[in-house]
């Protein structure tokens, strides 16, 4: 069984997107709808059994608020950088990288977690 987690996300702009992601394959689009339907059309017929799990911003214990607001930070000095031609200085990035590998480890665990509470 496919597990896709769809999770809110702030574009370059301000707007609001969503992330689909099942395992390797990502999808962005305006709505749930659109990220979903993007990244399913990449999946293989083996894969067409999916469990879907739309993600709140909201912080729980497998992507903690302190995080959230870290990552926050992180991406806005990441687009500034970015928009100036400039990097983010090396320890700047390495903990940005740490972090969104954190939020997609946790949108992973919480997946796993939900899958495990409709078994009961």
């Amino acid at each position: 069984m496919t597990t896709i987690s769809i999770m809110p996300e702030c574009t370059t702009t301000g707007d609001r997107a969503y992330r689909a992601v099942a395992g390797q394959i990502q999808s962005v689009g305006k709505t749930p709808g659109e990220a979903l339907d993007a990244v399913t059309a990449q999946l293989s017929e083996a894969e067409t059994s999916t469990v879907v799990v739309v993600q709140s911003l909201r912080p729980d214990h497998f992507f903690t608020a302190a995080q959230q607001q870290r990552l926050a930070e992180l991406m806005q000095r990441w687009r500034t950088a970015r928009d100036a031609g400039q990097a983010l200085p090396p320890e700047e990035q390495a903990k940005l990288d740490t972090l969104v590998e954190a939020q997609l480890r946790g949108a992973a665990a919480r997946a796993a977690f939900l899958l495990r509470q409709q078994g009961r």
